[in-house]
C-alpha cells in the first residue's frame, strides 16, 4: 500500500492540506480562505475556532479528492503563520479572545512603554528579536489585561496560551499534546535563543506565568497521534513556522544559503548553522529549526510590502489586469530613473521606519504606465537587495545565489533584474509550494520516509536559473538612485514629525 505525507499549511489568508508522495510529487491540494477581522485602523484578529474548522474541512477534502485512507498517511507535518497568539480555556478548550494576528498592531503601548524602560538591547540579545508588536510577547500582555480574569486564571494554571501550530496540535490530539517547536517559539520573544527554552527573566519582566507556555520540541520527531479527526490514528513528527519551513524546502542546508519569499510580503532567511549572529543592520535572529539536537539559526529580512505592490497598480491605479501581465510590460520601456518606493505600511529591514509613506520620484510629462509598472517590479529587487547587504555586513558571509519562491518568483522581469541587481544567480523553485513541502520533508524525516538531508537535496529540483548580466556601472548608478530614493521618504518622514 502506497503512503503519504499531509502537510497543514496555516496561513494569514488560507489554511491548505497538500499531500505529497515519496518522489515529492504532489498528489493533492485543498485550500479553504480566512476571514481577517478588523476592528479598529491596525488591528488584525482572528477567529481560532474558524481556523480548526478550516483545518478539518481541508484535510477531509483533500484526502477525498485523491482517494486516500488514514491509514496511508504516514505522518502530519504542521507549518503555520508565526507570532499570531491565542489563548484558550484548558478545561472547555474554548479561546477566550480572538486571535491577534502577527500583523496587528493593537499591543503597540506595551512596546512604547518597554521602550521607555530601557529594554530594547536586552530583549534583542536574549531573544535576537527588535521590540515590536509583531511578536507574541505584547500580544499574550494584551489578552491577558484585556479579559476579565484572565491574568488569575493564568497564574492558577487555567488557561493555555499558543501560536497556529500549538493550538492545532492540541485539536488534533484532542487536547493531549501543549507543545510548540523552536522555530515559533523563537518568534514569541520569550525564548532565550542560546537555551533555547523560555527565558525566565523575561517572564518576570512581562508578567507571564510559564505554566501556559507549551512544551518546546525538535521541528521533526515523533509528538503525537492525530486522534481527533481520524479514525486510524497518524502521527504528527513536524512543526516548522513557514518562512523557516520555505528555507528548508529550499533546501537551504548550508551556511550562507538564503532564501526569499516573494509574497504579499518579501521574507529572506539565511542559514547560519550553529551560529547565533546579533544584528547591528535591523535583521532579526531566529531559529530556523532543531533536528536530534542539532540547531540551525538564521538572519531575516522583512520588506513589507512586495506583491501587494502589485495589487496596488492592479487594484489601486486601475493599470493592469492581471498580474501576470507586468513582466511583458516592463519589458517594453526603460525605467528612466523612476523610482517607486511602495513603504505603504512602513519600511521594514533595513530601516524599520513604521511610519514612512510611500513616494514616486523621477516623474516627467513623458512618463508612462509602463515605466510606473516597471519601477514598481524593480522596487521588489531593490528592497531585496537592502537585506542581502544588510545580511552580508552582518554574517560576513558573501552571498554567491539567491533560492527564490512566491508568487512574484514567476515574474521573468522582476527575477532578472533580481539578479542583475545582485550580480549573483538567482534559483527559482521547482516547487511553489515550498512552505508545505519543508513541513513534509521535516514529517518525513521523523519517521524514518527519508532517510537524511543528502537524499532530500537529490529529490529537490530546481526549475530555472537567472544570471545576471548587467554591467557593473550601470548596476551602481541604479541602487545608488534607489538610496537617493529612500533617504528622501525617510526624510519626508522626519519632517512630518
Amino acid at each position: 500500500m502506497n503512503t503519504y505525507i499531509l502537510a497543514i499549511d496555516q496561513g494569514t489568508t488560507s489554511t491548505r492540506a497538500i499531500i505529497f508522495d515519496h518522489e515529492m510529487h504532489i498528489v493533492g491540494i485543498a485550500q479553504r480562505e480566512l476571514m481577517n477581522y478588523y476592528p479598529h485602523p491596525g488591528w488584525v484578529e482572528q477567529n481560532a475556532n474558524d481556523i480548526w474548522a478550516s483545518c478539518v474541512g481541508v484535510i477531509g477534502e483533500v484526502m477525498a479528492k485523491c482517494n486516500i485512507a488514514d491509514e496511508q498517511i504516514a505522518a502530519i507535518g504542521i507549518t503555520n503563520q508565526r507570532e499570531t497568539s491565542l489563548i484558550w480555556d484548558k478545561e472547555s478548550g474554548q479561546p477566550i479572545h480572538f486571535a491577534i494576528v502577527w500583523q496587528s498592531r493593537q499591543s503597540n503601548t506595551y512596546i512604547e512603554d518597554w521602550k521607555q524602560k530601557g529594554k530594547a538591547s536586552w530583549i534583542q540579545e536574549k531573544t535576537g528579536l527588535i521590540l515590536d508588536p509583531y511578536f507574541s510577547a505584547s500580544k499574550i500582555r494584551y489578552i491577558l489585561d484585556h479579559v476579565e480574569g484572565a491574568q488569575k486564571r493564568a497564574e492558577e494554571g487555567k488557561l493555555l496560551f499558543g501560536t497556529i501550530d500549538t493550538w492545532l496540535v492540541w485539536k488534533l490530539t484532542q487536547g493531549e499534546c501543549h507543545i510548540s517547536d523552536v522555530s515559533n517559539a523563537s518568534r514569541t520573544m520569550l525564548m532565550n535563543l542560546k537555551t533555547l527554552d523560555y527565558d525566565e527573566e523575561l517572564l518576570q519582566f512581562f508578567h507571564i506565568p510559564k505554566c501556559i507556555l507549551p512544551k518546546i520540541q525538535d521541528s521533526s520527531a515523533y509528538y503525537a497521534m492525530a486522534t481527533g479527526i481520524f479514525k486510524h490514528p497518524v502521527p504528527i513528527t513536524s512543526i516548522i513556522g513557514d518562512q523557516q519551513a520555505a528555507l528548508f524546502g529550499q533546501t537551504c542546508f548550508e551556511s550562507g544559503d538564503v532564501k526569499n519569499t516573494y509574497g504579499t510580503g518579501c521574507f529572506l532567511l539565511m542559514n547560519t548553522k550553529d551560529k547565533i549572529i546579533q544584528s547591528s543592520n535591523g535583521l532579526l535572529t531566529s531559529v530556523g529549526w532543531r533536528i536530534q539536537d542539532e540547531v540551525n539559526y538564521v538572519l531575516e529580512g522583512s520588506v513589507f510590502v512586495a506583491g501587494a505592490a502589485i495589487q496596488w497598480l492592479r487594484d489601486g491605479l486601475k493599470m493592469i489586469e492581471t498580474s501576470a501581465e507586468t513582466s511583458s510590460r516592463a519589458k517594453e520601456t526603460k525605467s528612466d530613473g523612476i523610482y517607486v518606493v511602495p513603504a505603504f505600511t512602513g519600511l521594514g529591514t533595513p530601516y524599520w521606519c513604521a511610519e514612512a509613506k510611500g513616494a514616486m520620484f523621477g516623474l516627467t510629462r513623458g512618463t508612462t504606465q509602463n515605466q510606473i509598472i516597471r519601477a514598481t517590479l524593480e522596487s521588489l529587487a531593490y528592497q531585496t537587495n537592502d537585506v542581502v547587504m544588510a545580511m552580508q555586513k552582518d554574517s560576513g558571509i558573501s552571498i554567491h545565489q539567491l533560492y527564490v519562491d512566491g508568487g512574484a518568483s514567476r515574474n521573468e522581469f522582476l527575477m532578472q533584474f533580481q539578479a542583475d541587481l545582485l550580480n549573483v544567480d538567482v534559483i527559482r523553485a521547482m516547487h511553489s509550494e515550498t512552505t508545505a513541502l519543508g513541513a513534509a520533508l521535516l514529517a518525513g524525516l521523523g519517521i524514518g520516509y527519508w532517510k537524511d538531508k543528502a537524499e532530500i537535496k537529490q529529490l529537490i529540483a530546481h526549475e530555472k536559473n537567472f544570471h545576471p548580466s548587467m554591467d557593473a556601472n550601470k548596476r551602481s548608478v541604479a541602487i545608488n538612485g534607489w538610496k537617493k530614493a529612500i533617504h528622501a521618504v525617510l526624510a519626508f518622514h522626519q519632517d512630518e514629525v
